[in-house]
């Protein structure tokens, strides 16, 4: 004979189970539902989490943040796709941060009636994107390559894996793409990964470790207004002394000595030949397909370019750059109009100072790409 306990002998037992009958033949579980305000507790819920998401939103705006489109991989497949869709004839525009900031597509288009697409990849050599260009039969424009020494000659690539998720961009990503991009990224000034509770958190004055040192991550410096990546520095950047000075101590940080792949002179010079070799090869794949290309050395100011000048010379990178490729360059020191701009971290320019350069810079650009008709002719 089996003894058990009956779901009424086990007070709070709600769901009753095959050990609560053993030898007999169970229904469908059941789970009683307790009696509560299910109603008014949902609405509760629902008008507390709305008041926690607009104060969140309500301190980030205090603090200076506006609503403005993700920097995400997402959104860069977006732009990337579009050569892929029949805009392969028009003019890329591809670098690191300071192409991304410098670089103001209003005012291009204004001058040439073209906006161009914008590919740069903050704290990225341009390299990984070039090659990508050069093995994409689709691309046959006008091609301007950024080059900001420490990340062209060194290979780092902070935002590589933009390429990965642009050639494996799966429906699920590109829904989840678009809904952001449309219905929150515009409206929702806390939208940024620099104010994710995380990232937040991980920023306290937390205890240091006997031996560590504090490292400084690179904090919010960019607004991007446009769906298609144009972008500008952030207005904090520059009317903020604080913010400036801890954007300026950042880079600083980086200013003792060079990346472990180049810490010694033949480590330097093999990584900057590896680099300038992986360059030539795309270049001449594009120039085969009547691509043109021009590389651009944008400004930097202070401690970071002076910091530049000794660590990776022109005379040791660009100037070798252009020689290998055979294609020409605009550099600002050789430009008077190029010159005089306010980079307030010493590394961007400022909205108004990016439009001002954009200005004098795309009738320099529109020179050096018309002289490859030219050359065609």
């Amino acid at each position: 004979m089996h003894s058990f306990t009956s779901s009424s002998d086990r007070p709070g037992f709600i769901r009753q189970t095959a050990s609560d009958r053993p030898g007999v033949a169970q229904p469908v579980p059941e789970r009683d539902i307790p009696d509560k305000p299910w109603q008014s507790m949902y609405v509760v819920m629902l008008v507390l989490l709305l008041a926690l998401v607009a104060l969140w939103e309500y301190g980030w705006r205090a603090y200076g943040s506006v609503p403005g489109y993700a920097n995400s991989n997402g959104e860069w497949a977006m732009q990337r796709e579009r050569i892929d869709r029949g805009e392969g004839a028009k003019t890329v525009l591809i670098g690191s941060s300071r192409v991304l900031f410098d670089m103001q597509l209003p005012v291009w288009k204004d001058l040439t009636g073209e906006r161009p697409i914008q590919l740069a990849l903050e704290g990225t050599s341009s390299l990984p994107v070039l090659e990508d260009l050069a093995a994409d039969p689709n691309f046959t424009g006008r091609l301007l390559v950024g080059v900001t020494p420490g990340l062209f000659f060194s290979g780092y690539a902070y935002r590589a894996d933009a390429l990965g998720y642009f050639h494996k961009w799966r429906p699920s990503q590109r829904i989840g793409d678009w809904i952001s991009a449309h219905w929150i990224e515009p409206y929702l000034a806390f939208d940024d990964a620099d104010f994710a509770l995380a990232t937040v958190l991980r920023r306290l004055s937390w205890p240091v470790r006997a031996g560590m040192k504090p490292e400084l991550k690179v904090r919010k410096l960019m607004v991007q207004q446009d769906l298609d990546r144009n972008s500008h520095m952030w207005a904090k950047v520059v009317e903020d002394p604080e913010y400036r000075a801890l954007a300026r101590a950042t880079w600083a940080q980086n200013f003792n000595g060079p990346p472990p792949s180049m810490d010694t002179p033949d480590k330097k010079a093999k990584t900057i030949e590896s680099q300038i070799a992986k360059a030539s090869r795309a270049v001449a794949t594009l120039r085969a397909r009547g691509v043109q290309v021009v590389f651009v050395r944008l400004p930097s100011a202070g401690a970071y370019y002076v910091n530049e000048q000794i660590g990776l010379p022109r005379s040791e990178t660009w100037d070798l750059l252009l020689q290998r490729t055979g294609m020409p360059g605009i550099h600002f020191e050789d430009y008077p109009a190029l010159q005089g701009y306010e980079l307030p971290e010493w590394s961007h320019l400022s909205w108004s100072e990016a439009t001002r350069f954009t200005s004098a810079f795309v009738p320099i650009v529109q020179g050096e790409f018309s002289k490859f008709k030219k050359d065609a002719n």
